[in-house]
């Protein structure tokens, strides 16, 4: 992992198309601004993980590994 220190109103760049700016700080709270293409998928973790369960959900079906291998 990179870690970075930047103040407000500051920014990092990822890769050539996405920057991150620190809008505000605030006691323990920042402020970000994401600035990138609408094809860049943007989610706070949490509701990244629970698209990837759901995901996984949807295509098992709620079978287990080993139902799974009694269909083949």
């Amino acid at each position: 992992m990179l870690a970075l220190s930047r103040k407000a109103n500051e920014s990092i760049v990822v890769g050539h198309d996405v920057e991150i700016t620190i809008l505000e700080i605030k006691g323990d709270q920042v402020k970000i601004g994401i600035n990138a293409p609408k094809s860049v998928p943007i989610y706070r973790k949490e509701i990244y993980v629970q698209i990837q369960e759901a995901n996984k959900e949807a295509v098992v079906g709620g079978a287990s590994i080993e139902d799974l291998k009694k269909m083949f």
